[in-house]
């Protein structure tokens, strides 16, 4: 089915009725027929259980609901049930919010097109949402404003092993923001880590870790400050023009936030340029760390005891070690090849040019943890002489 073409169908459908009352509720959907559509079933479910909420509450007795009503109300309970089928598989795709999605399932009980309808009896008073959506898009986020919701549009601009990675613009703050959502096939433990990634995020306070603000429980959902790019893509895009000033920059901003983390008694465990972020000021690149689904927590039940091999920058001996015996000497190893990475823009510590570097690198990844940097502090003292 051509979607544009059903839309309009709808659309002209309900031309005679249209009302941009509530309008606001569905800021953020690009398609402007669509939002005339859903706003207008807004109106109508509101005016039509307004009436009905008249009636109510029915006790042990049942209630009439007039003919008019009752058919207004079926008419726009078909359209939009009609529209979340069709559109369930394309961009416009939307959800009905759950308190209306039972209530419209519990109305097509009793609604009838003829003589009017009898309301069953222990029906409440409908709560009518005059501030809130009834129609969710899924790709929409709902952010309380100063004084009401607004519904902004994502843009999916990622995703790992766990979650998909949006971001949208608020129209109150006039700023991106970034929207982290758990996929849907997540276990229940894999979700408590997800919230709890958010939960130690919130209780960081430094400038070199990625800022979190609120959490979903209701979509499994975190927002985020927006960050411009990736180390890993900002070396890459720049490494010819970079300076070694600027790059000693960025590593001690790296050190000096493994510094914090390891002050709270915490380990990373997946270090790597993806998971370094960077917001790009006028002045200056400031990086902050972000990603802490793998980090290990002292007597956390959720720190998660398996031999499975993860992050790119780790130290290979994992794979035998397993990866539930990571310590601060296996975070110390990710640690040198980042900053190797860092200074060079390379990935390979076969060819070191530079002596002190290759000195540098060759303690970091040695083979022997005894000769390894025992902590950040003494990667700072050493990388310092470079």
């Amino acid at each position: 089915m051509n979607i544009d073409n059903y839309i309009e169908t709808q659309y002209r459908e309900l031309q005679p009725n249209i009302n941009m009352e509530y309008e606001d509720l569905y800021y953020g959907i690009d398609q402007f027929k669509l939002k005339e559509i859903l706003t207008t079933l807004h109106y109508i479910f509101l005016s039509s259980y307004k009436v009905m909420n008249e009636r109510l509450p029915t006790a042990d007795y049942t209630a009439h609901f007039w003919a008019e009503p009752s058919r207004n109300l079926i008419k726009a309970i078909e359209i939009a049930t009609g529209l979340q089928r069709t559109l369930k598989n394309s961009k416009f795709a939307f959800n009905f919010d759950p308190y209306y999605a039972d209530l419209i399932k519990k109305s097509q009980g009793f609604l009838s097109s003829s003589g009017g309808s009898v309301i069953p009896e222990h029906m409440d008073k409908v709560e009518l949402y005059y501030t809130m959506p009834i129609f969710i898009m899924q790709n929409s986020v709902i952010v309380d404003s100063v004084s009401d919701k607004k519904t902004y549009e994502l843009k999916f601009i990622g995703e790992g092993s766990y979650a998909d990675v949006f971001k949208y613009k608020d129209g109150f703050y006039q700023k991106w923001f970034v929207l982290k959502r758990a996929k849907k096939q997540l276990n229940n433990k894999e979700l408590a880590r997800f919230k709890r990634e958010f939960e130690q995020m919130y209780e960081f306070n430094s400038p070199y870790i990625v800022e979190v603000y609120c959490y979903n429980d209701s979509e499994n959902s975190y927002i985020m400050e927006f960050m411009d790019c990736t180390l890993d893509k900002y070396i890459k895009s720049n490494n010819s023009r970079l300076t070694v000033s600027l790059r000693k920059s960025l590593a001690n901003q790296v050190l000096r936030a493994f510094q914090y983390i390891h002050s709270k008694g915490l380990l990373h465990r997946d270090i790597s340029p993806k998971n370094i972020l960077l917001k790009l000021y006028d002045d200056v690149p400031v990086i902050k760390v972000s990603d802490f689904g793998l980090v290990k927590i002292p007597d956390s039940t959720l720190t998660t005891v398996n031999t499975e091999f993860k992050g790119y920058f780790n130290d290979p001996a994992l794979v035998v070690e397993g990866f539930d015996s990571y310590t601060l000497l296996h975070e110390t190893y990710a640690l040198t090849r980042l900053l190797y990475f860092v200074m060079t823009g390379k990935t390979n510590t076969e060819k070191v040019n530079d002596y002190n570097l290759k000195i540098f690198i060759e303690k970091g990844l040695s083979s022997d943890k005894k000769q390894r940097f025992q902590t950040v502090m003494e990667i700072v003292g050493e990388f310092k002489k470079l």
